[in-house]
């Protein structure tokens, strides 16, 4: 007699980056080697979808009806190109409040010289936040910029093969060791800009998710994302273990530091005053000319 039994649940795919933070938060959603995610749902199972960030803001651009991701990390930078069939999740952000990407090269140097002396760039994509907020800082047509895998752009700069580069993930805590400098850190500057954190990454759904799985179902996909926060962060050890899988050969030390980094209050909820920073990011680039112009961005979440 077969006993083998179907699972009826409706496949909810979450799309994350490759790193300690993403792992660090989403690890409990899922089912590993057999067993049953740590936060099972009686309507959703949960599929991992691990790529690159840039990658992820690609497939979230250009995907069709069917291979759009149902919840995806991306750069904030990349919203404006999704805001009709995505909406910012009010968790789930990555947010340096002082903090952010680092400008770095093999000699220091400043942002005048930078911005007279056409120097070549590298970056980690170009729909991410990195690259526009680098491109706020020196301006878009004084800088040749290239874009390239994010793990990279430290060799491409150590080699000469680029002037300088914006570097992200773990590398902002390791470019020393791999023998750059830094000239700017791309969070202070916004923060001395505008006095406001620096709105990074951002989780989204589908805005279709209650047309396809019936009323509600957005709501109680946002609450097991809240409930994948508060339980990783509520076991910390655990969650830094699942998280060093992710961590690229980096110790647990450091991959606890950069967790720390970009799982913290903001994560949470964005309030009102990361709220107000997305939609600042957002609107100073659509003046600059380096983003369609955007409606305010709406959040969701179960609070």
């Amino acid at each position: 007699m077969n006993t083998q039994t179907t699972d009826a649940r409706a496949t909810i795919r979450l799309g994350h980056s490759p790193d300690p933070d993403d792992a660090f938060m989403w690890w409990p959603l899922f089912e590993r080697d057999g067993e049953p995610a740590r936060l099972a749902s009686d309507r959703f199972k949960f599929v991992q979808v691990v790529e690159d960030i840039e990658t992820l803001n690609n497939r979230a651009c250009e995907s069709d009806h069917d291979s759009a991701l149902e919840i995806t990390g991306i750069s904030c930078a990349c919203y404006p190109h999704i805001a009709d069939r995505y909406v910012i999740t009010g968790c789930g952000a990555s947010v340096g409040d002082g903090y952010g990407p680092r400008l770095v090269a093999r000699e220091h140097t400043d942002l005048e010289t930078l911005r007279t002396t056409r120097p070549s760039i590298a970056v980690p994509g170009d729909r991410t936040t990195a690259y526009l907020v680098s491109s706020l800082m020196l301006g878009r047509d004084a800088v040749n910029w290239t874009s390239m895998p994010f793990d990279e752009i430290p060799e491409a700069v150590t080699s000469g093969r680029f002037d300088a580069g914006v570097v992200i993930h773990e590398s902002q805590l390791t470019f020393e060791e791999e023998g750059l400098v830094q000239i700017q850190d791309l969070g202070a500057w916004w923060e001395g800009e505008r006095n406001l954190p620096l709105p990074l990454g951002a989780n989204v759904v589908r805005r279709d998710l209650d047309d396809r799985f019936g009323a509600g179902a957005s709501q109680e996909i946002v609450g097991l994302l809240e409930a994948s926060l508060s339980y990783s962060m509520e076991h910390r050890d655990e969650s830094i273990r699942r998280a060093q899988e992710w961590a690229r050969g980096l110790d647990a030390d450091i991959t606890g530091a950069f967790v720390d980094l970009y799982v913290n209050r903001w994560t949470l909820d964005y309030g009102e005053r990361g709220r107000e920073a997305v939609r600042v990011l957002l609107q100073s680039a659509s003046e600059a000319g380096l983003l369609p112009e955007c409606p305010a961005p709406d959040f969701l979440s179960t609070t």
